[in-house]
């Protein structure tokens, strides 16, 4: 091996490059066939909802049931992303202690003192970007919560159900992205413990991805 190459140098090409074709896969897929991912079968699914609530009088109530539920559901995952980055952070101040300790689980495979930096730091951003899509999901539920008891005569240009449903569509997107940082972050903490349960977590990560994406119906 080439001095200057690390393993966790090798590690974090590797996953990198796992992620990327699995994305680039399945955007060729989605091309392809645009109901194969479950993704934009979703989206269809909540714009054809908002118009049915906004164009059927009496769903009101139905309509902030469900819009509060998955507020409530982003509120507790937000909650969990912030639990988690002060765990992180917590773990930035043991890096001598723990970085030796943990890496005991990968036995001859040396590690570089700065690289137990690099981790905590893309753990730690990984987990602000969850946090933040998840408050940003929370912050257009709110508008649409108003937005979809408008009367008929008032939902027109930017009020109108289309303009809604594509609020609605970007909250669940930000829902989506919170989630999928969450799932990056299980392989940056497997990094923590050394090179090899990085790459082995991220293949774990990119088949249940293969899993949960594909709209089986679609396909």
């Amino acid at each position: 091996m080439v001095p200057w190459i690390s393993p966790d140098l090798l590690a974090l090409l590797c996953s990198a490059v796992l992620l990327l074709a699995y994305y680039a896969w399945l955007f060729w897929q989605v091309r392809r066939s645009p109901d194969y991912s479950i993704h934009r079968v979703n989206q269809t699914a909540r714009g054809l909802w908002i118009r049915h609530v906004m164009a059927t009088p009496g769903l009101e109530i139905l309509a902030i049931q469900t819009l509060r539920n998955l507020s409530m559901a982003a509120t507790f995952k937000g909650s969990s992303a912030a639990l988690l980055i002060l765990g992180t952070l917590t773990l930035s101040g043991q890096s001598e202690n723990l970085g030796h300790a943990w890496h005991a689980l990968s036995p001859g495979v040396a590690s570089l003192p700065g690289w137990w930096t690099v981790k905590i730091l893309c753990l730690l951003t990984t987990l602000i970007v969850a946090f933040f899509s998840f408050a940003m999901t929370i912050r257009m539920l709110n508008h649409v919560m108003f937005m979809v008891n408008l009367p008929a005569c008032a939902a027109v240009g930017t009020l109108a159900p289309a303009s809604v449903a594509r609020r609605l569509n970007r909250a669940g997107s930000f829902y989506s992205i919170g989630l999928r940082a969450l799932f990056g972050a299980i392989p940056l903490a497997f990094w923590l413990f050394g090179s090899f349960f990085f790459v082995g977590a991220t293949a774990g990560l990119v088949l249940v991805l293969f899993l949960i994406d594909r709209n089986r119906g679609g396909t």
